[in-house]
């Protein structure tokens, strides 16, 4: 008997619920055809909150969608009009004759033409060019009577009449708009050793040539170059001990090793950072190489791996003739 009249109440309630409309059920149909059968429904509201859900999920990224398809292009157009516009107001001019550029922070034809940059076969150790290819892996004969701190070093031009304005505009005429040009340059002739350094250090002033001149040009560099090959970059990783005379005051190679001699150590708090990891130094200007050689030894002995260097501008001597 009790059986039966179990059976009975559910084929109501079934029947109960056939007698709703068609669509989709919510909680008060639900509840309303229970009632009717005669006996609670525990229904909840989870089916209609998990649509609800997914809606709202599609919903979200068909919206995502539509911004890379709309917004971002509409970005890039919007930069694109304001950099004419800027170009229209400021023209863009050679950074080293000012005259009008198409392009901004580059040089003109002429300015181009006058520039040497150091290509072709290289010193292995110091980049040093040779005037005929020796073939792969050979080194001068100054790496050879002398070997070097670094392991490899490379400069992007030469250091002549037509580079040496730009580069001491840069140096000591707070000409840092140059940087970005400089930048440039030496990230796609320095991609070799970007891609095998770690970190990234410049050549340290001292504190108070540092205060006189207001900025380290090596460090703007490689905070530049730093961004663009996305390494990071370490600008208190090495520190001058003490304050040197210039390097362009010193008569020969040996005065110029002498000045620099102890003069570069890594702070403690920086060992971690350069110990065990390839370390690529950045300068403006490699003469002898003694500095950069100085900043190698201090780097190698806090532990550095491997220690490469990239310069903007070298000082090419003319090699004897007999002639």
């Amino acid at each position: 008997m009790q059986i039966e009249t179990v059976s009975e109440a559910a084929i109501d309630r079934v029947q109960a619920l056939d007698n709703v409309p068609c669509g989709i059920l919510g909680e008060k149909e639900i509840a309303t055809a229970s009632d009717r059968a005669g006996a609670p429904c525990p229904v909840s509201g989870t089916v209609e909150d998990e649509r609800r859900s997914g809606v709202h999920r599609w919903a979200k990224t068909k919206l995502m969608r539509a911004r890379r398809k709309i917004l971002l292009p509409g970005r890039k157009l919007g930069r694109r009009g304001l950099t004419l516009a800027l170009n229209l107001i400021f023209p863009p001019l050679c950074v080293s004759c000012r005259a009008r550029v198409s392009e901004a922070h580059s040089l003109c034809a002429s300015c181009w033409s006058r520039v040497s940059f150091i290509e072709g076969s290289l010193c292995a150790s110091c980049g040093t060019p040779f005037e005929v290819d020796p073939g792969d892996e050979t080194i001068c004969g100054a790496c050879h009577a002398r070997p070097r701190n670094f392991d490899r070093a490379w400069a992007l031009l030469r250091y002549d009449d037509a580079s040496k304005p730009l580069i001491l505009a840069f140096k000591h005429g707070d000409r840092l708009d140059h940087a970005p040009a400089f930048a440039r340059w030496l990230e796609r002739t320095g991609r070799p050793l970007l891609n095998d350094a770690e970190i990234l250090v410049p050549v340290p002033l001292h504190r108070w040539r540092l205060w006189r001149r207001r900025y380290n040009q090596a460090a703007v560099l490689a905070e530049r170059l730093a961004q663009a090959c996305g390494r990071p970059h370490e600008p208190l990783a090495l520190e001058r001990r003490r304050p040197t005379k210039s390097q362009g005051e010193m008569p020969s190679a040996k005065a110029r090793r002498r000045n620099v001699l102890g003069a570069f150590r890594v702070p403690k708090g920086k060992i971690g950072a350069v110990k065990g990891r390839n370390v690529l130094i950045v300068d403006d200007v490699f003469t002898t190489g003694a500095t950069l050689d100085a900043c190698a030894r201090a780097l190698k002995r806090a532990g550095a791996r491997r220690v490469d260097a990239l310069a903007l501008a070298r000082v090419v001597r003319p090699l004897a003739s007999d002639i």
